[in-house]
């Protein structure tokens, strides 16, 4: 068993959690990952080559069995966890406007994005509880991936803003309650990113960008956020827990 720190990324099969997976591995974590599919092998190789070891577990978080299963697995295989980041989410299967959305796609965003992580996270900070309990020297850091939909309105797709609002309000939530076990929480919150998620939309945002939309003129890559959560888990704002780190290009700030 390595003597490294362990992280467990949830959706690090592709897109931004790959890339959080492999900027962190880069920093000598090894790394569990976890998703939905059977082929993570390509993605698990990438890993490997960095000189870290990789753990891959089949897991749905909307379920909590599958939960309970991946953090079993880290236990079994590393026997310690050091840093969860809750990446894993979906973006609806139709863009809806909200006159007209049904539930089914409202409830499986639910489960997905916000009670998937806010219970894996319930499951990963009490364990992280005992491992600072047995360790005093122990530093554990918990981030929650949302999105700038958590606060920009879009009404074609109204599930995946609120379910990233709620989230914003786990990662409060958790930053408060873990704050006596110095476990820092911190949300990271990305712009648009190039990822599989957006490739649907990639000409409204190519034009959109051409056009000003963001101050800094290009699409985000998964390493920008890589680089973001690798700053937090180092510790490098270790006297701001609770703390936003908007990932979006400037998109955020208001210009005349």
């Amino acid at each position: 068993m390595s003597d490294n720190k362990v992280a467990l990324v949830t959706g690090g099969r592709r897109g931004i959690g790959l890339g959080i997976a492999k900027t962190l591995a880069g920093e000598g974590y090894d790394i569990a990952f976890c998703g939905v599919s059977d082929e993570a092998e390509d993605a698990a190789t990438e890993l490997r080559d960095l000189g870290v070891e990789v753990l891959y577990v089949k897991a749905d978080i909307s379920s909590a069995a599958d939960r309970q299963t991946l953090i079993n697995s880290v236990k079994g295989r590393f026997g310690r966890l050091d840093v969860l980041v809750n990446n894993a989410g979906v973006a609806p299967n139709a863009r809806d406007d909200i006159l007209e959305a049904g539930e089914e796609s409202f409830e499986r965003l639910m489960r997905i994005n916000l009670q998937g992580p806010y219970f894996l996270t319930q499951l990963a900070a009490n364990w992280m509880i005992e491992q600072k309990q047995a360790d005093d020297a122990f530093q554990g850091t918990i981030i929650f991936i949302t999105s700038f939909s958590a606060t920009v309105a879009s009404v074609s797709r109204g599930e995946y803003c609120i379910s990233k609002s709620g989230l914003t309000m786990a990662a409060k939530l958790y930053a408060a309650r873990m704050a006596e076990y110095g476990i820092m929480v911190y949300e990271v919150r990305p712009g648009v990113i190039a990822t599989d998620m957006t490739s649907s939309v990639k000409e409204k945002y190519d034009k959109l960008i051409a056009e000003g939309l963001f101050l800094q003129p290009r699409w985000g890559e998964p390493e920008d956020i890589g680089k973001a959560v690798a700053m937090l888990a180092r510790g490098d704002l270790a006297y701001s827990t609770g703390q936003v780190i908007m990932v979006d290009g400037g998109h955020q700030i208001e210009t005349l």
